[in-house]
Order: structure tokens, then sequence, then C-alpha cells
């Protein structure tokens, strides 16, 4: 358990925490949210000891162990991958190497024996001779090949270290665990093995996610940081969304009455300040005044700030749209597309799912004519009119514009003002418009390219996970815009709620066909012939389907 008592922390003249009050149970998953830059990784730092509070107190349940996701992915690159993940387990990792180093001795003793005797005692409370089975079935669920298991974490990608730092965190079942984005680099099957993993983990969780599926399935409370303050709601995300979209209503209805009333009020003194027999009612209206103009200006607006994301199409869509026939594509020597057949209709919003990641991004990349197929044709309809956010978008902001400029490319409207108004309610407000494109955060790009797409007024949108480096706001505000997008929608994205609340077609591209089903994303998880169907599609392949779809 941590108790946090009166806990405040300054950042030169800026107060991130202002004495905040929590306690973290076992049995309970907390999940860390507020807008960026409000403090939630700082929170986590202060929580672990590797930054000092200004004032307050962190007490945590003496003997208890605490265990952290790691953000640096170098380093352990001259350690084994087993052995990183054994280090979350401190105790257990020296009491195993100083086990190896005696048995590694060519002049064994006495007194080694009986200290080698020690060691087995203590290897095996701490759990040791499981130990390398239950890493080994982590790695598994994280999406780590077998055939890594055995390697160095210098031979791997930052992707795969992704996985080995997370398996490292949850290793032997830490009394408190802290997550800071866990599930970024993850795919939808390795998120579903962690969220499985954490609803079933019996000890204190406190995370920091932009996943609203994750949130909403392994959390158990909230703890929403705002205005310096860190306040708990009981339940998941969505309760969180509906509690705070009630409260700030009544925020905001409450402010309407105080302005109304001040409005007469200062009426009624401007009229009678002046009169004798008046001014006694004058003045004390004027105190009213005055109390009502404190209150309205105490009133709590969220200090969260949400992209106007809304896509017009300049043409309806008529009934042909896009037709693909026998399409192949290969790249370094992997056939990425064998022979796909495919039809959109007018009324579809697609997600491609599943783990052949790069035959999505082939697809994507060849229908919006970036890439050339080997043989095979696709043909789109005479009403389309196309717009496409790729996973890459590097080489959009390859170059020397401002934001402003920059957008200006694809703007019929060419006046400054009307672009800049249109950024501002991308969240470029003031001097931000006229930031170089080229030092822009990822989140940054994914929005300029976000109003780039809603600039074309195109009637079909193809999406290569567009929820990545995007904050909780920007996603929900994109979500809510794909909804209500009448065209059609083809996407990808590692976002479990963001297809689940779009899509309406789920398609598969395996290494032996397409899986293609009308239905929504939990439906097609659930369906019992799509099961048997997949691991039909990757039988033979050697690739592990890692969750029950």
């Amino acid at each position: 358990m941590i108790t946090v008592s009166d806990v405040s922390l300054k950042f030169g003249e800026r107060t991130l925490f202002k004495d905040v009050n929590l306690k973290f149970t076992p049995g309970n998953c907390y999940g860390i949210i507020g807008a960026n830059g409000a403090g939630k990784s700082t929170f986590l730092k202060v929580l672990d000891g590797e930054l000092e509070h200004d004032s307050g107190q962190i007490i945590m349940t003496p003997g208890e162990r605490m265990a952290v996701l790691k953000q640096d992915h170098f380093a352990f690159d001259e350690y084994s991958v087993k052995d990183t993940v054994m280090m979350g387990h401190p105790k257990l990792y020296e009491c195993s190497k100083a086990r190896d180093e005696i048995y590694a001795k060519e002049d064994f003793t006495e007194e080694d024996g009986i200290k080698s005797a020690e060691l087995e005692a203590e290897f095996g409370e701490l759990g040791g001779y499981e130990a390398e089975n239950q890493i080994e079935q982590m790695l598994s669920g994280l999406g780590l090949e077998e055939e890594y298991h055995d390697s160095m974490m210098s031979e791997l990608d930052e992707s795969q270290k992704v996985r080995v730092l997370l398996a490292q965190a949850i290793f032997g079942e830490p009394d408190i665990l802290l997550l800071d984005e866990p599930t970024n680099g993850l795919d939808i099957e390795s998120i579903t093995w962690l969220e499985n993993f954490l609803m079933d983990f019996p000890n204190t969780v406190i995370v920091v996610s932009h996943d609203r599926h994750f949130l909403n399935t392994v959390c158990t409370t909230i703890c929403d940081i705002d205005f310096g303050k860190i306040t708990q709601f009981t339940g998941n995300y969505d309760f969180w969304y509906q509690m705070s979209q009630i409260l700030q209503k009544q925020a905001k209805d409450q402010q309407k009455k105080n302005e109304d009333k001040m409005k007469d009020l200062k009426e009624f003194i401007l009229r009678f300040s002046s009169n004798a027999a008046k001014s006694r009612q004058a003045t004390s209206r004027k105190k009213v005044y005055d109390k009502l103009a404190q209150e309205v200006e105490g009133l709590p607006v969220t200090s969260r700030k949400f992209p106007y994301v809304n896509f017009k199409m300049d043409r309806e869509i008529g009934n042909n749209v896009l037709t693909i026939k026998k399409l192949n594509y290969t790249e370094d020597g992997i056939q990425l597309l064998k022979d796909l057949d495919l039809t959109v209709n007018r009324t579809d919003k697609i997600a491609f799912v599943g783990i052949e990641h790069n035959s999505i991004t082939a697809l994507f990349d060849i229908i919006n004519g970036v890439k050339k197929a080997d043989s095979g044709d696709y043909f789109w309809g005479q009403t389309t009119s196309q717009a496409y956010l790729p996973r890459d978008n590097a080489e959009s902001f390859n170059n020397d514009y401002n934001i402003t400029d920059w957008l200006k490319q694809y703007s019929k409207e060419q006046d400054d003002a009307y672009v800049r108004g249109f950024l501002g309610r991308m969240l470029f407000t003031g001097d931000e418009s006229l930031k170089k494109v080229k030092i822009l955060s990822g989140g940054e790009k994914v929005r300029c390219m976000l109003s780039k797409l809603m600039l074309s007024g195109a009637n079909i949108l193809t999406m290569d996970d567009p929820t990545n480096h995007l904050d909780l706001e920007a996603i929900q505000s994109l979500n809510e815009g794909l909804i209500a997008f009448g065209g059609v929608v083809l996407f990808t994205s590692h976002d479990h709620e963001f297809i689940q609340s779009i899509a309406n077609r789920i398609i598969e591209i395996t290494p032996n066909g397409v899986i293609d089903r009308m239905m929504s994303f939990d439906d097609y998880i659930k369906d019992e012939q799509v099961s048997e169907l997949r691991k039909q599609m990757y039988e033979g392949t050697g690739k592990k389907i890692k969750y029950r779809i």
C-alpha cells in the first residue's frame, strides 16, 4: 500500500501538484489521467522516488517491493533477455547469480557447499525454480517470439525491447507495480494478454495510459490530474468521462446563471448609484456583484483541450467505391500481399486487424499511389475522392515551411486568417501556427495531417494507425469525428476502443488468405467460426496467435 499525504511539487514558478492526499491499496488498479503536461509521468517518478517532492509524505508499507516499467531501452544491452526480465526481481536475480558463481568454481570447498545449500533454499523460496518457465510465458504473451528468448538485448529492435522491459516490470508479482504507457509499441494481441494479466494481478497497480479500452478493462479507480489537484473517481475511464461531462455541464450552467445575475446587478448599480434614496441598495448589490464575480472566476473549467475534428465530404459517394483484383506485392523478399481480392461498399468503415501489420501498410500505400503493386489491379469509383494518413509521415514535414504555410498547400482558401483559424481549432494557437514543421512532435504532426484530411473534402479516408502519438483528448475527438463522418473509412489501429466504436466491417490479412466479416470488433473476437478459421489461416506459418480470435 502507498499513502500520499499533503504532497506538493513545483517546477520553477509552476505548481505541478499541491496538497495531494491519496491512498493506493492492494487489489486495485489506478489509472492516472490528465492533459498533456499535467504531470502524469512526473507523479509516477515521485511515487518511485526518482523525483523528490517539495513537501508532504509518501509512505509505502514496510517490506513491500515496488517494480517500475523502465523507459531506457538501451540500459540492458549488455545482458541477455532472460537475465533482463529476472532483474525485475532483484533479490532473485542476485541469488541466481551468486548460485551460478559458486557452481562455476573449480575448487569447490566445504564452505562453498554450505553456502550453495543456503542459496538453493533462498532460490526456492523466491520462486527461482519456476522463474524460467514464467519468464518464457510472459515473453510469449507479450509478443516476443521464442527464437529471441535466449538473445542478448542488444540484438533486439526497439519494439522487442519494449516487450522485454514490460515483462521485467511484471515479473515476480511485485507488491506495487508502476506502469508508464505500457501499451506503447504493443499490438492488440499483446495488449489483450497484458489486460488479462493485470485483471488477475492481486496487488497494487498504478498506470498511466492513453489507451481507453485498456483503462476501461483494467482500472478500478481513475486519478484525474487537473489544476494541480489529483481527484479519485471509483470506476473505469468511461465512468470518469461521463462524470466529468456532467460536472462540467453543471459548472457551465452555474457560470451562466451567475453571469446573468451579474448583468442584472450591474444594470441596477449603474441606474441607482447616484440616487440617494437607492444608494444603500446599490452599495449592497455591488457587494453581491463582487462576490459573484469571484465565484465565476473560481469555477473550474477543465485544463484539457480537445481539438475540433470534423470531416466533411465535398460530394456524396456513389455505389462503386473500390475494387481490388488479384493484388500481389513483395518487399525485401517477403510476400506481403498474395492474390488479394476486395470490394469496398459505400457504407463501409473497415478496420484492418491482425498481426500482419506490414501487409496492411503495403495495401494502404498501394491504393493511395505511394507504392506500386507487383501485379493485379485496383479501381476507384468515379464519385470517389481519397485522402491518406500514412503510418510514416516524416516525408511530408521534411521542408522549411511553418505550420500555416504548410497547411496552405492543401487549402482551397488561401487567406492566412482562415488557415490560422482552422489551425486554432486543432490547438495550434497564436505563435504556434508559425512553428517550423520539421521540429514538430509526433502528436503535432498527426494533428497537422488530420487538418490536411479535413481540408481535402474527401469522401474516402485511409488511416494507418492514426491514434499513434495522440493524447487521450485528441483520440476522443478523432474517434467522434470518424463516427460522425458520412463517407468510407479504411483504417488500422492498436486502440481497441477506437476499432470497436467505428468499424462495421473487420478484415484480417493472413499469410494464407483474407478473413472478411461484417461485424463489430468485439463480435469478431468472440466468434467461434472466426477463431477456427484463423487457426487454419496461420497453420504452418510459425506465427502465434496470441489472443482468442
